[in-house]
């Protein structure tokens, strides 16, 4: 235990070191995505509370993200309404399915999301993979639209701890569920390339707009889609990042293996 918890230390107090002098103006980077410097990378509540921070980012059209959820086993997720309301509660209570089940609305650039998908876990809506998406450019690097997300897990419904209000919490590990969005999209062969960009960078002790802790290596893993559909048979290509990055991401990993113990 005492040789755990000096490692402990020790790792912290290396990316302390790193993270906090060392490096910090080495990890902005949007080679790869220029037009999306200086944009916020943190989501809002309709109270104008920090929500989801963005993890994920999709290149292609409306119908280009459409055919590849579809293909990846990921549903629209309805919007909110009085019927869509009662049938969430009606899933969760008498767990019954519903893959269609909304989310609650956050904002990005003072607007709510643009698409919203999820992918159900177990017989109820209480638990599933959900990501909300907003287009942010109209052409990026590929002439093709860009469109930023926030992938996170709903562990359960519960109260916000902010407001009271009926909710439900993600799981603390954003980065395991951006991992999950694109080895789905990956797998069904709707992903010709992926890359970074820079987040909110590495956070330790985050909270959304329900009071939900997250941590996260801070990066955006953009996931380049493919057009009409047609399925990618070859390799995704894997765009690297600079090397201040690989370093920084090198060392998160060893942060995040102790967190998630």
């Amino acid at each position: 235990m005492r040789q755990t918890v000096l490692l402990t230390l020790a790792l912290l107090s290396l990316y302390g070191l790193i993270a906090y002098m060392l490096l910090p103006i080495l990890w902005t980077h949007y080679e790869h995505q220029r037009g999306l410097a200086g944009l916020p990378m943190v989501t809002r509540t309709a109270q104008g509370i920090p929500g989801d921070p963005i993890n994920v980012g999709l290149i292609g059209s409306r119908d280009d993200i459409a055919c590849a959820m579809k293909e990846a086993g990921w549903s629209p997720a309805a919007p909110i309404s009085i019927r869509s309301s009662i049938g969430i509660a009606g899933s969760v209570i008498f767990r019954r399915p519903y893959r269609e089940a909304p989310v609650s609305n956050l904002y990005y650039l003072g607007r709510r999301e643009d698409l919203a998908f999820e992918k159900q876990v177990g017989g109820s809506a209480d638990q599933r993979h959900h990501v909300r998406l907003w287009r942010v450019l109209e052409r990026g690097v590929e002439d093709r639209p860009v469109w930023l997300g926030d992938a996170a897990f709903d562990r359960g419904v519960g109260v916000s701890h902010y407001t009271g209000a009926v909710t439900h919490h993600i799981a603390p590990d954003i980065d395991a569920e951006r991992a999950t969005l694109a080895t789905d999209l990956e797998a069904a062969g709707m992903v010709t390339a992926k890359y970074q960009v820079t987040g909110v960078g590495p956070t330790l002790v985050g909270r959304n707009g329900g009071g939900d802790p997250y941590y996260t290596d801070g990066e955006v893993w953009v996931l380049r889609l493919v057009e009409n559909c047609r399925k990618n048979a070859t390799p995704v290509t894997d765009i690297a990042s600079p090397l201040a990055i690989q370093l920084k991401d090198h060392i998160w990993q060893a942060i995040a293996q102790t967190l998630r113990k």
